[in-house]
């Protein structure tokens, strides 16, 4: 029985980097007012890696239940110099099932993460290309070049965070590593075998290994609109991230635990050689509170992480989709659909 996967016959040349193309993933919620620029900025691109790679592209938009027109602009989106497909989920996932059904659905052989805010510069795909293509690297992720703008408290979160995870990992994640990033065709097969529901992409992404490259650069400001994630879904994520790639807080749990014995019992042993040398006993009822309250708040912390694991172990179990596509749309480029544009649109 073999227990691996063997995606050895996808590695690339530059002649089947060209021959297998490019699908770019853009998970899309409330972008409405950006999206058509940001559709006529990836055509220009798409222009670009044809004349310079050959490189025929898709773009697959996935949109996770917004609210407002961003569905509408999507579907009348033109497929000029690339294909376009539009997947729409039956309600908000969440980024990472956005990601996953963008993954899905897209039919080339390189993939393209970047999100769909305008901040994950089309430009730069070009270099991401060239890494892949000319310099044969599996995965090209991209990471901010530096955090100047950015709190001390936040700087020290993301750090904290980020030590957190990768303590005792063996494949580390790269700190300030974002979802804009590329997979060569046998990264992105790998990525789609790995069975877990509760996905963190910048964890797997990692974690298959291969042939991977760093990429600074800086964030454009956003054109329009307010980020979504605020202090709390921040929080939210990063729990998410660590209980479902990491067992880092179970072992910290674990460490806690040693150490509050160990205080406890050189605090006994304090007390007993005091009582033998001086015949005094130690006066007991706040030493007692205050034991018995730090105690049972680490009990309560420890039954809360383990709760968590427990939360994702069910998860796993029930084999819920991580989304449904209520809608899906295809229009394939005149370049390489003739004279016509043919377009398909299913409830899956």
């Amino acid at each position: 029985m073999m227990l691996g996967s063997d995606v050895s016959s996808l590695s690339t040349t530059a002649a089947t980097a060209a021959a297998q193309g490019l699908s770019i993933v853009v998970p899309l919620y409330n972008e409405a007012a950006g999206l058509a620029f940001l559709h006529q900025r990836l055509g220009e691109l798409a222009r670009t890696l044809r004349q310079r790679y050959r490189l025929g592209c898709e773009v697959v938009y996935v949109d996770d239940g917004s609210s407002d027109a961003t569905l509408a602009i999507a579907r009348a989106l033109k497929a000029d110099a690339l294909d376009v497909q539009v997947v729409s989920l039956s309600r908000n996932f969440g980024k990472e099932a956005a990601l996953m059904a963008g993954l899905d659905h897209s039919r080339r052989g390189g993939v393209l993460f970047m999100d769909g805010d305008g901040q994950h510069p089309p430009d730069l795909v070009e270099q991401l290309v060239g890494h892949w293509i000319d310099g044969g690297f599996d995965v090209v992720y991209t990471a901010k070049a530096n955090r100047d703008n950015e709190s001390l408290t936040r700087r020290i979160a993301v750090h904290g965070f980020y030590a957190l995870i990768n303590w005792g990992a063996r494949q580390k994640i790269p700190e300030d590593a974002g979802d804009f990033r590329l997979l060569s065709p046998r990264a992105a097969a790998a990525l789609r075998q790995l069975p877990e529901r509760n996905r963190f992409f910048k964890g797997l992404a990692s974690w298959i290994g291969f042939r991977q490259m760093r990429v600074d650069y800086e964030p454009a400001a956003r054109a329009h609109g307010n980020t979504t994630f605020n202090a709390g879904r921040l929080l939210g994520l990063s729990i998410e991230g660590l209980t479902s790639f990491s067992v880092a807080p179970l072992r910290f749990a674990s460490l806690l635990g040693v150490l509050l014995a160990t205080v406890a019992f050189l605090f006994g042993l304090s007390i007993l050689w005091e009582t033998f040398t001086t015949g005094k006993s130690v006066p007991g009822y706040p030493s007692l509170v205050v034991g018995l309250m730090t105690i049972g708040g680490v009990q309560l912390i420890m039954i809360g992480i383990v709760g968590e694991y427990i939360g994702k172990i069910l998860s796993e179990l029930k084999a819920r989709p991580i989304y449904f596509v209520a809608e899906h749309s295809d229009k394939r480029a005149e370049t390489e659909a003739g004279d016509s544009t043919t377009e398909r649109a299913a409830a899956e």
